[in-house]
């Protein structure tokens, strides 16, 4: 006799009709970067405005420290996208707007590894060199002035790049929210599964 018509959905069957949603890891990494990176170009912008001032050092190592940590947690981020893909976005979405999803994700990516490595090689190329959060890193150039400003002129450029790409994602976002309310939103969010 097969019970299998009797049965009651349990536990297993009930994830399997939930809207797929990111793992933990993956919406703690997304968020605790996206702090990570707001703070980081407030700090950076804040720390040009007293670039001169006695005292602003400890907001140039500051800022370097977390500039280390940043690139650290964003190829833990891409390691685990890589082993973890996400699951396509739905079916119902213009096929345009899928491809400039995946662009601005492709985008984000590479502006989340070239802007602290951009601004790594700047300060490596300083005479102030990098500490990462009091603790001195092996020095491998010597001061250049010009090689330095080149790196920081081009960091600089990839954080304008950033707040441009991050407001298209932000705007996208809202988007799915608040007009398609299709759970895309919703799959980076810490709602329990």
């Amino acid at each position: 006799m097969d019970n299998t018509s009797n049965s009651i959905p349990g536990p297993s069957t009930h994830l399997q009709n939930l809207p797929w949603r990111y793992s933990r890891t993956a919406i703690a990494l997304h968020w605790v970067l996206a702090l990570l990176l707001t703070a980081m170009v407030a700090l950076g912008w804040y720390m040009m405005s007293i670039e001169r001032e006695p005292g602003s050092g400890w907001y140039f190592d500051l800022h370097k420290s977390i500039g280390v940590l940043v690139l650290l947690l964003v190829v833990a981020r891409l390691i685990w996208r890589l082993r973890n893909p996400p699951q396509s976005l739905p079916a119902a979405m213009p096929g345009w707007q899928i491809m400039l999803a995946r662009g601005i994700h492709v985008l984000l990516y590479l502006l989340m590894l070239l802007i602290p490595i951009s601004g790594y090689l700047g300060a490596s190329w300083s005479k102030s060199g990098v500490q990462v959060f009091g603790l001195a890193t092996p020095h491998w150039a010597l001061p250049d002035h010009d090689k330095a400003e080149q790196f920081f002129a081009i960091h600089a450029l990839l954080i304008w790049g950033l707040v441009a790409v991050v407001s298209l994602h932000i705007l996208a976002a809202l988007k799915h929210l608040l007009l398609d309310k299709d759970n895309v939103f919703q799959r980076m969010g810490f709602k329990s599964r």
